[in-house]
């Protein structure tokens, strides 16, 4: 006669979620009522792209082939005719936007975008301000000089941390011009060297679309040349507080890409002054509109 041995794991549920241990409790400890900050510019047809690069179009998406008893070859997809819509984006470089730079964008020895590792994901958020002297030098490039003096005030940099450069550039953004208004507020060279070789810095972030105005771009072919990833395109550090803050970094995964449509997202303390909190705005469902989404011809994409 055979006998049934039951081997039982028992596994005690937290009373609460306010309970749970481990990083559960860090979310309902610290970042459920912190501040959320979108540093990330929306991509639309006419957004400021380098003059290199062509503008993106966007167009109501049609089948690619027969669907049966859904849509012939060639039908742009409906609402009223098959429930859903979707868009065709054409976007001319993955160099668009508020961006990710990964070093294989100038030096293919090293990551693509998809080759970037996890921990990239949430990281200490600085943010050094240089709009004075913007303000009197529209071409002002950050010095070493001015870390100091913002480590003199506030400390010093994290290691591991993002660094974000707050300069004003992004305060005329979407006009298209912006993108051939030059110079422009950029990170010298030895800035970019001391952030890295001395403190260590995960990465840094500017507002421009370039990281200096030097004729050879001598900053981002150093870093790309030496390992090192960028921020580019970010908008909204003055919303953000120097220090204290985190940063949660996104980016789609393309094989091979050699830039990333990013999005970054500044976390800041519950008390900070900006951004919005877990629960101050409808997040599941979702949040009905009056002014349906439809594409305007005029604009290139879809309004409401």
């Amino acid at each position: 006669m055979a006998t049934l041995i039951l081997f039982v794991t028992a596994y005690t549920v937290p009373a609460s979620a306010d309970d749970a241990a481990g990083l559960w409790k860090v979310y309902n400890d610290s970042l459920k009522g912190a501040k959320y900050i979108d540093l990330t510019h929306t991509i639309t047809p006419k957004i400021p792209v380098w003059i290199g690069f062509g503008d993106a179009t966007f167009a109501p998406a049609g089948a690619g082939t027969d669907v049966e008893g859904l849509a012939k070859k060639g039908d742009v997809f409906t609402y009223d005719k098959h429930g859903f819509e979707a868009t065709n984006y054409t976007l001319p470089t993955d160099q668009l936007g508020t961006q990710l730079d990964p070093p294989a964008h100038w030096a293919p020895e090293y990551p693509a975008i998809d080759e970037l590792p996890a921990t990239y994901t949430i990281r200490p958020l600085v943010v050094i301000p240089m709009e004075d002297k913007v303000a009197k030098d529209y071409g002002y490039a950050l010095k070493v000089s001015d870390i100091e003096e913002f480590e003199a005030k506030h400390g010093r940099i994290p290691e591991g941390s993002v660094v974000f450069v707050r300069s004003g550039w992004s305060k005329e953004w979407p006009d298209p011009a912006l993108a051939k208004k030059a110079p422009f507020p950029g990170v010298s060279l030895d800035a970019l060297k001391f952030l890295h070789n001395d403190r260590k810095i995960l990465f840094h972030g500017h507002e421009p679309l370039d990281t200096d105005a030097t004729a050879t771009l001598e900053g981002e072919y150093w870093l790309m040349h030496n390992g090192y990833t960028q921020a580019e395109g970010v908008t909204n550090l003055d919303q953000v507080a120097e220090t204290g803050c985190l940063v949660a970094i996104g980016f789609p995964k393309f094989g091979g890409g050699l830039g990333g449509y990013a999005r970054y997202i500044a976390i800041c303390p519950p008390d900070w002054k900006y951004g919005v909190s877990v629960g101050e705005v409808a997040e599941a469902p979702l949040p009905k509109s009056d002014k349906l989404l439809h594409f305007d011809e005029k604009a290139g994409m879809r309004v409401r």
